[in-house]
Parts: C-alpha cells; sequence; structure tokens
C-alpha cells in the first residue's frame, strides 16, 4: 500500500474507495456557496485538498461517469494531472456539456482521482523506426 501525505482544509471526509477493487476515490467540492455552471460554462472547483507524492507517481483527476452520462458534467482536461511536485491546492476544472444549469453543492462528488505510477523518458535520437503491421496507420485506419 502507497502512503501518500495530504492535508486536509475541507470539512468533509478524505477520499477513499467505495469498493475493495476501486481504482478511483472521489474528490468532494469544498464550497463556501453553490456554484451554478450554465452550459458550456466551465470552472474550477477546489477540494481543500493537498497532497504529496512520491516522486515516479502523479494523480490522475477523471470525470464521474454518473455525472457524464446523467447530467453532462466533465472533466475538461480529462485526465488532469497532479505532478509529485505540486504542493497547491486541487482544483477540479468541470464543464457543463448539458443544455441545462447545473449548480454543485459543497460537498457534492465532483470527479474521482486515481493514483499511478509513471515513467520518464531520455529520447534516443535515430534515422528511422521499426517496421510494424500498422505503421502510420492512425485515427480510424482498422475500420468500424
Amino acid at each position: 500500500m502507497l502512503k501518500v501525505n495530504i492535508i486536509n482544509r475541507s470539512h468533509h471526509q478524505l477520499p477513499a474507495y467505495e469498493t475493495i477493487a476501486s481504482a478511483g476515490m472521489d474528490l468532494r467540492a469544498n464550497l463556501e456557496q453553490s456554484i451554478t455552471l450554465e452550459p458550456l460554462q466551465r470552472c474550477l472547483v477546489p477540494t481543500g485538498l493537498f497532497i504529496s507524492l512520491p516522486v515516479g507517481f502523479e494523480a490522475q483527476v477523471r470525470p464521474r461517469s454518473g455525472l457524464a452520462i446523467k447530467k453532462g458534467i466533465t472533466v475538461l482536461n480529462s485526465p488532469g494531472t497532479i505532478d509529485a511536485d505540486y504542493r497547491g491546492e486541487i482544483g477540479v476544472i468541470l464543464v457543463n456539456l448539458s443544455q441545462e444549469p447545473f449548480v454543485i453543492n459543497d460537498g457534492e462528488r465532483i470527479a474521482q482521482m486515481v493514483i499511478a505510477r509513471h515513467e520518464q523518458v531520455e529520447w534516443q535520437p535515430v534515422e528511422s523506426l521499426d517496421e510494424t503491421e500498422r505503421g502510420a496507420g492512425g485515427f480510424g485506419h482498422t475500420g468500424k
């Protein structure tokens, strides 16, 4: 189990896994007053959480599927990345892709956060790449 330091300046519980096999933990809005997100409007929603990840890990902020399908609310820069050296408050950029206003209330579950290991690369400049069956095909080249 990875241990991660966290400061909780919200008045809500810490993010937690809802089931034994959950990959993500819900993030909650930490608001003094509700926010009304109009159609196609975006906003930064504070969580009151600050974390210190070990080098080699990131926190990915992703949409909640229920909000996306039922209300048209998603994370604009999905997935948002929180780097290991970031020490500011975790904020979630939400956008309303529906045709109806959406009210974000204090304590509402607005996104999910997944902690993931990552690698950094060292570029190796070359003159050609190895051949594959796919080659340069992309963007739907294999059909439906």
